[in-house]
């Protein structure tokens, strides 16, 4: 089986170096298709140049390749089986042309909830949508999505052997959408450290939320990329998981990352059929799942008590559950079709 990688215009590279959503997603695609046997190219310029050079790379992207070109006759004569691209592409007339012309399949997953497909995007055969959660699955309906947890991975992130690591831990950007200061109150309510791991995308936010953000019990790391992100989840004892009442988590990477690192999670919902509801079972989590007409102390109430109930999992369970749930080449296998 031959499959095709497609990276994209953008502001990460592929893998990232830290952070990212859909360049984690297609690199972890490309580990789990040849994890399962396939030959796997990686196609656009994108693709970091410090990959092992036995992966096959063509600096092409099919939306650039003009009819009757000898690099799209290259393509077609490869006879690809799949190709893997970001959700944006299939409904982007020139990609959509070129791929109809190689007459493969094309996989992709939802990672944005507000992307407004064509009509004739997916057919749930031969061109593939396939989104995290119910809540996704509903959302794009129209299209035949596939309900399938996504696995994110980066380079030199091989996790470690679980052990029980030392307080709190919570992984995202810093703004309102991923609203850490629930997390960072739930923590003082318990009397337990939080390490803040990620970006500041809002110092408005910040700014509104100065007590808790300045607060003895928190310790802001900066943007981690790498196996020092890994080991910010190794090296917790729960990690936190947080979002705002109005957003829509389409598929968050933390979740796979933090169970295959072998940390439990306590994670804050304001309905059922979520990321969350996907993601985690009892074995693996504690989840306070709230109406959102309820304010932020009675929320960071509800997850101190999730966390709580996390803390008290066994991180060699927990690990082990990740491996099986988050696998990249059962993940593939599910993305062609073949599990």
């Amino acid at each position: 089986m031959l499959v095709g990688v497609c990276d994209f215009p953008g502001n990460y590279a592929f893998p990232p170096h830290g952070y990212g959503g859909i360049e984690r997603w297609l690199w972890a695609t490309a580990l789990g298709a040849r994890a399962a046997g396939a030959d796997v190219h990686l196609l656009g310029p994108a693709w970091r140049e410090d990959l092992h050079p036995n992966w096959k790379q063509h600096s092409i992207r099919l939306e650039d390749l003009a009819p009757g070109t000898t690099a799209l006759k290259e393509l077609q004569d490869a006879c690809y089986d799949l190709l893997i691209v970001g959700h944006e592409y299939p409904s982007l007339p020139n990609w959509r042309e070129t791929a109809d012309t190689l007459g493969c399949d094309i996989a992709t997953f939802q990672h944005s909830p507000l992307f407004h497909h064509s009509e004739d995007a997916f057919n749930g055969r031969n061109r593939r949508l396939y989104c995290y959660s119910r809540q996704m699955v509903n959302r794009y309906h129209r299209h035949e999505p596939i309900q399938e947890l996504a696995v994110h991975a980066g380079l030199g992130e091989q996790e470690p052997a679980s052990a029980r690591g030392q307080g709190l831990v919570w992984v995202g950007r810093v703004d309102e959408q991923k609203s850490p200061h629930i997390a960072i109150r739930a923590a003082q309510i318990l009397g337990r450290r939080i390490r803040i791991v990620g970006p500041t995308f809002d110092h408005e936010y910040v700014a509104r939320h100065r007590r808790l953000f300045s607060a003895d019990h928190v310790e802001w790391a900066g943007e981690l990329g790498g196996s020092a992100k890994t080991h910010a989840f190794h090296g917790a004892e729960t990690f936190v998981y947080t979002y705002s009442r109005d957003y829509v988590e389409a598929g968050a990477a933390v979740f796979g990352e933090a169970l295959r690192a072998g940390t439990p999670i306590a994670a804050l919902a304001w309905s059922h059929g979520t990321c969350v509801e996907a993601a985690l079972c009892e074995q693996t989590g504690g989840q306070a799942v709230l109406d959102p007409s309820v304010d932020d102390e009675t929320a960071s109430l509800s997850l101190a008590e999730a966390i709580e109930k996390a803390s008290e999992l066994p991180h060699r369970s927990v690990q082990e559950i990740g491996f099986d749930r988050f696998d990249a080449e059962r993940h593939f296998e599910a993305l062609s079709g073949s599990s």
